[in-house]
């Protein structure tokens, strides 16, 4: 029996609908939600580093998933990151696949570009987070990074927090935050700087979406009642985590695997308990509360989990399909 697998490039995904942040903030939230029911087996990422030693320049991400329900669509992310290439710029900095199968057959069904769902799915989930925690009324975010992620944040925040009236662009390169900043003009007033004091200072919400390796965030910069969104491993100090009055992750599963999470160094140290760390999950299916009071000050982290590309890669598949995009590859003819 020949076997027919779609093969989207980035192109055919942006054709299908992944720049919708609308659609992938409704499908995030599902993701979620499905997760805190048992819908979704989601084991921790796969992570090696190359060449093997202390300071490897390429690193490698596997993360298989199944996601029940109404989706019922199992699939991987393949993803990788290469120091060589940020700092070249001939190529991203990350390249991802992501693949589906046929949850009877066991057939591949689907090979996509991942690029793109990871830039989306990762604010989406900042979004969701947000709409949960985010202080009453927020009209100033101040985000640190200006680079893929910098842009589908706003988009995000944008999208969930009706009020936000300014945001705050900080990068290191300020001719990078300037160039973001007016691909939003008319949309929302975004001030370029290279000052992350500045930028944090009085935010209500404030973001970071950096590949810094070593913390910036100072906990005397967050203001009662602001929320702050990290979505690296260690950019805010411990005393941002000590003054939050809600630590929410993605996936503490995912989390407690990452040796440079100051989270999981936190824990280490007896400096914050497990049982005071709590799972996007769980808020959205409302098994914890989200915000609850306009002085308090939420922290969400997130590690990145490949079931939110799968719940994605399965809604494009599909509108690819009834769009008629992407190019149809044969594994075989018939299987010997």
């Amino acid at each position: 029996m020949k076997t027919e697998i779609l093969f989207m490039q980035q192109e055919d995904v942006i054709a299908a609908g992944i720049l919708n942040m609308g659609k992938v903030l409704e499908m995030v939230e599902k993701a979620f939600y499905l997760e805190g029911h048992g819908e979704i087996i989601n084991p921790p990422k796969t992570v090696f580093g190359i060449p093997i030693g202390s300071n490897p320049q390429s690193h490698f991400f596997s993360m298989p998933v199944y996601i029940g329900g109404d989706v019922n669509r199992p699939g991987i992310k393949w993803a990788a990151e290469s120091m060589a290439n940020a700092k070249t710029g001939d190529l991203p900095m990350g390249i991802d696949l992501v693949i589906l199968s046929d949850p009877v057959t066991v057939q591949p069904v689907a090979i996509m570009d991942g690029m793109v769902i990871t830039a989306m799915r990762t604010a989406a989930a900042a979004g969701v987070a947000a709409k949960y925690l985010a202080p009453k009324g927020a009209k100033v975010a101040g985000c640190v990074g200006a680079g893929v992620i910098g842009r589908t944040m706003i988009m995000a925040l944008k999208q969930v927090i009706p009020s936000l009236e300014q945001v705050k662009l900080c990068d290191l390169n300020l001719q990078k935050a300037e160039k973001l900043a007016a691909e939003f003009e008319g949309e929302i007033q975004v001030i370029p700087t290279n000052n992350v004091e500045e930028t944090v200072i009085d935010a209500d919400i404030i973001t970071t979406m950096t590949t810094s390796r070593k913390p910036f965030v100072k906990a005397e910069w967050v203001k009662s009642g602001a929320m702050v969104i990290q979505m690296s491993s260690w950019e805010v100090e411990a005393g941002v985590v000590k003054k939050a009055n809600k630590v929410v992750v993605d996936s503490w599963d995912q989390m407690k695997e990452n040796d440079l999470s100051v989270i999981k160094q936190m824990v280490q140290k007896g400096d914050l308990d497990e049982k005071n760390i709590w799972a996007l999950n769980e808020v959205v299916c409302g098994k914890k509360p989200g915000r609850e009071k306009d002085d308090e000050i939420t922290l969400f982290s997130s590690r990145g989990m490949g079931c939110l590309d799968i719940i994605i890669g399965d809604y494009l598949y599909k509108e690819a399909l009834k769009k008629g995009l992407g190019q149809k590859l044969v594994l075989w003819d018939e299987a010997k």
